[in-house]
């Protein structure tokens, strides 16, 4: 019997350098192994935000990107997402204290459909009364004020916290709050 020859895949693959959008100025976010240019079409790229500005204080908020273009051996992303991370959360959790969430499905000015999830943490314990007002004043709020920017623009308030601020100031004439943060944004993807 002749022996099968063994071949090995790893070989055959190339390395791909992976770019941020534009927003974050196409700096380069990591190198990815494949076998051809289709195989990283649609894959997600996850990255810490202190990986793309250098400031380590914001490494609690990942980012998620998605190839959409390859051209020569260079992969192209667009942001679909991010996230802060649990542990970072429940450091801001006290005793007495409650937290509200919200889920708001919102579309950017530039016809961007996505969902915004928002955690609310408040001074001191508040009333259910009081918990729905600031679920429905969040929404409002929201809905507001993503009519008015294009996707960039909201994605950017968003990710380093202007978006969060401007809540808690809306939102701090309800009731005593201590912290405003949106935990996720997701955007809402069509694939052919």
């Amino acid at each position: 019997m002749a022996k099968e020859k063994i071949v090995d895949t790893w070989k055959s693959k190339t390395w791909y350098t992976v770019l941020a959008p534009q927003m974050f100025e196409n700096k380069e976010i990591g190198q990815i192994p494949a076998t051809e240019d289709a195989h990283l079409m649609n894959r997600i790229v996850k990255v810490s935000l202190a990986e793309l500005t250098g400031d380590m204080s914001q490494s609690y908020v990942n980012l998620n990107f998605r190839i959409n273009e390859v051209k020569g051996k260079t992969a192209y992303t667009k942001l679909i997402g991010h996230e802060i991370s649990a542990g970072y959360l429940r450091t801001l959790v006290r005793r007495r204290s409650n937290v509200v969430n919200e889920v708001v499905d919102v579309e950017s000015k530039d016809g961007v459909k996505l969902r915004i999830k928002i955690s609310i943490f408040t001074a001191r314990r508040v009333s259910s009364p009081v918990k729905t007002a600031l679920r429905n004043s969040t929404k409002d709020e929201v809905l507001l004020r993503v009519k008015e920017m294009d996707f960039q623009q909201l994605a950017q308030e968003i990710i380093f916290g202007k978006f969060s601020a401007t809540l808690f100031n809306r939102l701090r004439k309800l009731c005593p709050v201590k912290r405003i943060e949106v935990r996720k944004a997701k955007v809402f993807e069509k694939f052919a």
